[in-house]
């Protein structure tokens, strides 16, 4: 008894200092979890909230938020709100935004491998399928292969593949040659057959149709409803084009500050986030059909088989050439074109 005592002595003269670290240890711990719950992720896009990018990165941020119990806050930036198209990747660079949305259309020269993905054209698959195989494809091939070694790509998903959307009925090549078609960058496949690409941000595109600038757009068949491109145009050529890859990134310099249970949670989100934007994308095309034929008489024009056979004249031997032309910058472009058809095929199944 006289032993416990003297402990008992002992650690009540000990106990201011006891208590002085139980304190420190108490506010280190309360310091750390104030840092964990008061990180604010600022994401930018480039077009308007309801377009299907801006859909999957809303549902994004909702997921990161819920997944890490409100230890992550996620501000969007939609519509070019505080980074456009033209300044989205340098803009996530400087620290303008965390996480830049875009699309790697605008700047082909910089990603010549990751833009091969989306270029080829005549490949009839949906947006799910061709949203998987391109989140798969940049996982699998190294960093510096895409340009992407300053960042961390946080998913990757594209659209469907682009479809003619006319004012004037399109049904052959003749009737498509000279026309001037907005296009989000560039477009050899319009070129090709015989049309006039002209590149815009979707931004500037419902005012050049309403004006006339141009006669139609290549472009994935939501904006009918989404942007209202259906006031403007009354034909679709049911032909597939190129599918537009969608890129979301992070500088590594900001992917390195977060903590690592925060990076869990994002690793985990890609192909989920990916997945998710051509599923609501492939619904909601439909959607936006049937909108269109609905209210504004929209028309799908089928090519006649002979027809068909014409423009896959075209368009197959600038698919060789483009692979020829990213091979020839010492990119592994056929490995990635071999390996794109074969997971096709494995998420088609």
């Amino acid at each position: 008894m006289a032993i416990n005592m003297h402990k008992k002595h002992a650690l009540l003269q000990h106990r201011p200092s006891l208590l002085r670290l139980s304190s420190l240890l108490a506010g280190v711990m309360l310091s750390s979890a104030t840092l964990a719950s008061d990180i604010s992720l600022n994401y930018a896009f480039f077009a308007p909230a309801q377009t299907f990018p801006g859909v999957q990165m809303q549902f994004w941020a909702d997921e990161l938020e819920k997944r890490t119990e409100g230890k992550v806050a996620v501000n969007t930036f939609p519509g070019g709100t505080l980074l456009t198209a033209s300044n989205m990747l340098d803009g996530v660079l400087n620290g303008v935004a965390d996480i830049g949305l875009t699309t790697t259309s605008y700047e082909p020269a910089r990603f010549p491998l990751l833009n091969l993905i989306g270029d080829f054209s005549g490949i009839d698959v949906n947006s799910e399928v061709a949203s998987q195989v391109a989140y798969q494809l940049v996982r699998e091939f190294p960093q510096e292969q895409f340009g992407l070694e300053d960042f961390k790509v946080i998913t990757v998903f594209t659209s469907e593949p682009g479809y003619l959307q006319t004012r004037e009925q399109v049904s052959t090549l003749e009737d498509l040659s000279g026309l001037e078609i907005r296009v989000p960058g560039e477009s050899d496949t319009l070129r090709t057959l015989g049309a006039v690409p002209i590149g815009m941000s979707q931004a500037e595109t419902g005012e050049a149709l309403q004006a006339g600038i141009v006669q139609g757009v290549a472009s994935s068949r939501e904006t009918l409803m989404d942007l209202q491109y259906a006031r403007y145009l009354d034909y679709i050529v049911d032909y597939p084009l190129s599918n537009v890859v969608m890129l979301a990134v992070m500088s590594r310099q900001r992917w390195e500050s977060l903590p690592e249970d925060v990076q869990q949670v994002i690793e985990e989100l890609g192909a989920e986030a990916s997945q998710y934007a051509g599923h609501y994308l492939d619904n909601h095309v439909r959607e936006a059909i049937t909108w269109a034929q609905d209210n504004h008489n929209l028309e799908v024009v089928a090519l006649s088989e002979e027809e068909q056979k014409r423009w896959a004249g075209r368009i197959e031997p600038l698919n060789e050439q483009r692979i020829e032309q990213v091979a020839a910058q010492g990119l592994p472009a056929a490995a990635l074109y071999d390996r794109m058809l074969a997971l096709i095929e494995q998420y088609q199944q």
